[in-house]
């Protein structure tokens, strides 16, 4: 099971409190959040099942983003006021397309992805780097003890379902030659790593739940921007972006 709603909101209370550089962006993702946490708890009690339905919550996500975002974003919002168009963008983002506002799209689809993978199956033999659920990307790695060494899991960007992965292998490209799969870590973010390949110049955060208990996989690799940046200046692309784009 992923990690609920409320334990990501309130990861991001916590952080937000310890990491100055980044307080007013996961203050900001806790708003997010709670709006999608409204929109899960409904549409799971209505075992919605129609992704259009969504529309129905766009004017209450508006008139958030009206209240705490930066004037851009909520101008290229009032575009879908058109309901026509606004179901298009939920239609494209459902099936993994990315139009130029997706910003809205992944916001509404998320919780209602998540929504349906509780209460759907997964292959648990599932190997491959996409979500066995959705079919979108991985937006985060977590590791996890077992035995004497540990295991990898990637958690999906669209529905947050968990698969366990090689450790030692791209998830963009299939290298597994250890040698072009660096790990870099800094000290400030000891329990978070950027796992990079030098082949196709991909990377993505893994969160070590060893090193770190309390993290939560989607809130942590947020509020670890420096790692991003340090990862992109350094000539690295991000497997797949998180929901603030980062």
């Amino acid at each position: 099971m992923p990690f609920s709603f409320q334990q990501r909101i309130a990861r991001t209370e916590e952080l937000a409190t310890k990491h100055g550089e980044t307080t007013e962006i996961l203050a900001f993702f806790a708003e997010i959040l709670r709006f999608q946490k409204r929109v899960f708890d409904d549409i799971s009690a209505r075992s919605e099942t129609e992704v259009e339905a969504l529309a129905a919550y766009f004017p209450d996500l508006l008139a958030l983003l009206r209240r705490i975002a930066p004037a851009g974003l909520v101008e290229s919002g009032i575009q879908l006021t058109d309901s026509a168009a606004l179901r298009q963008l939920l239609r494209e983002c459902w099936s993994g397309v990315w139009p130029d506002l997706w910003f809205f799209g992944r916001a509404l689809v998320q919780p209602f992805a998540e929504s349906l993978a509780a209460r759907g199956q997964i292959d648990p033999q599932w190997s491959k780097p996409t979500c066995p659920f959705c079919g979108a990307g991985a937006g985060v790695a977590v590791l996890r003890g077992e035995g004497d060494g540990g295991k990898r899991s990637l958690v999906c960007s669209m529905c947050s379902t968990e698969w366990q992965f090689r450790r030692i292998l791209c998830p963009n490209c299939g290298e597994e030659d250890k040698e072009k799969l660096p790990v870099y870590i800094a000290s400030e973010f000891e329990h978070v790593r950027v796992e990079a390949c030098d082949t196709c110049k991909c990377y993505i955060k893994a969160v070590d739940l060893t090193k770190n208990g309390h993290a939560i996989p989607v809130v942590d690799e947020i509020a670890t921007v420096p790692l991003s940046i340090w990862a992109e200046e350094n000539g690295y692309a991000k497997l797949w972006p998180n929901l603030l784009s980062m």
